[in-house]
Parts: structure tokens; C-alpha cells; sequence
């Protein structure tokens, strides 16, 4: 198990909380892996806490589809199958075709540049080859977009596939070398936001989370048929 790191007591927060907050970002970070059992003994002492919030934040992980209990077994950090991932980037296609189709009519001039400085940022992380530089840099660029939609029933929804799409691109960036396609496709969606073409925003924003699902499933095939 990667070192997940001792926690902060802060007094204002239950302990609980505090348990379940960490371990639900060690999850979506990648700290701890699909798959990986979850040791209530263990994590405590890795994190100096009693048992008794650990196990709380397990049943509460556990009812968010983090992680699954099997029986005589124990805990395991949930999988990602190929169908979490199908239906969850068809959704995200669509909507995010629709924040680029409503954010290139919308969008200020602010806004475009701080697009494309996000979008250089990716590319400086590629070139540095940090991992998690390109995951925060790919976020925050899809995020200046779907800000710039003006939608926040939209940007609700979107928020709702949050924990599962951040599980994906942590997966696709740090077992999958492909980033050349990503810099390309930000370009893409950069260029016809600047040029307030909100028809070819929605085309190719889609076709990038599309190719991006296209590319996860086909690895995720592999490694589960090798």
C-alpha cells in the first residue's frame, strides 16, 4: 500500500470525516489502486487513528461505490470496468460537446487565455513527464471551460460524474502513456473556442472525450485479457 500520510486533526471536523475524507482521496488519487485490500488495522496505524473511524469510513466508501466488501475477505478499492467506463465518458461526451458548444459563445477574452495558458501548462507537464502535473493541469482546463458555459445546471451535472471521471483520467495518465493526442485535442478545442464557432467546439470536444474512452477501454481490455 502507497504511504497515504498521517492526518491533520482539526477540531472543528469530526474524525470520521476527517477518515473518510482521506481515504476518498487516496482512492481518486491513485494512492490506493483498483483492486488494493483495504486493512482496517493497517490504515489505522498508518493514519494514527483508532479502528473505529477507519471502519466508518469504510461502510461509508463501501455505499459510494469506492469500495466493495467480500465476504471472509475484507475490503478491496472498487474496480474499473469497462462498462463504469463506457457509460460514464458517453455522458461526459455529450455534455462536455455541450459546455463547448455554449462556452465558445460565451466565453470572455479572460477566459480564452486562461484556456490556452491551461493548455500550455498540460503540455510543459507532458514535457516534464509529471504524472500528476498533467492530471491537475487537464482538470483545471476542462474546468475554465465548462465555467465558461454559463450553465450552472450544467456544471452541476457534470460535477455529479466528478469522482468517477477524476478515477478515469488518474488510471489514463498514470498507466497509459498517450498524452500527445490530449495536447492536440486541447489545441483543437483552444482554436475553435478563440474562434467563437460553437458548432465545431461541440464536435471536437466530443471527439476528444470519445477518443479518450476509445483509448482507456482498449488498455483496460488488454490488461484484463493478459
Amino acid at each position: 500500500m502507497k504511504d497515504i500520510g498521517r492526518i491533520e486533526i482539526e477540531q472543528y471536523k469530526p474524525l470520521r470525516d476527517i477518515v473518510f475524507e482521506t481515504l476518498r482521496e487516496a482512492i481518486l488519487s491513485g494512492k490506493l489502486k483498483p483492486g488494493e485490500r483495504v486493512m482496517e488495522v493497517q490504515l489505522a496505524e498508518k493514519l494514527g487513528v483508532s479502528r473505529t473511524p477507519v471502519r466508518e469510513a469504510i461502510r461509508k466508501l463501501e455505499l459510494e461505490g469506492l469500495l466493495v466488501m467480500i465476504p471472509r475477505k475484507g475490503a478491496y478499492v472498487a474496480d474499473v470496468s469497462i462498462k463504469d467506463v463506457l457509460n460514464v465518458l458517453e455522458i461526459r461526451a455529450s455534455l462536455e460537446g455541450l459546455a463547448a458548444s455554449l462556452a465558445a459563445e460565451r466565453i470572455t477574452d479572460d477566459e480564452i487565455k486562461e484556456l490556452k495558458e491551461k493548455a500550455k501548462e498540460f503540455e510543459q507537464m507532458s514535457k516534464e513527464n509529471n504524472k500528476e502535473g498533467m492530471i491537475q493541469k487537464d482538470t483545471e482546463f476542462h474546468n475554465v471551460l465548462l465555467n465558461a458555459s454559463r450553465n450552472d445546471k450544467l456544471v452541476n451535472i457534470v460535477e455529479g460524474l466528478g469522482d468517477q471521471v477524476q478515477r478515469f483520467r488518474v488510471i489514463y495518465f498514470t498507466e497509459y502513456k498517450n498524452d500527445e493526442n490530449i495536447k492536440i485535442e486541447h489545441s483543437r478545442i483552444v482554436d475553435a473556442i478563440s474562434k467563437r464557432d460553437s458548432e465545431k467546439a461541440d464536435e471536437v470536444a466530443q471527439e476528444h472525450i470519445g477518443n479518450i474512452g476509445n483509448y482507456l477501454l482498449n488498455q483496460i481490455t488488454q490488461k484484463k485479457e493478459g
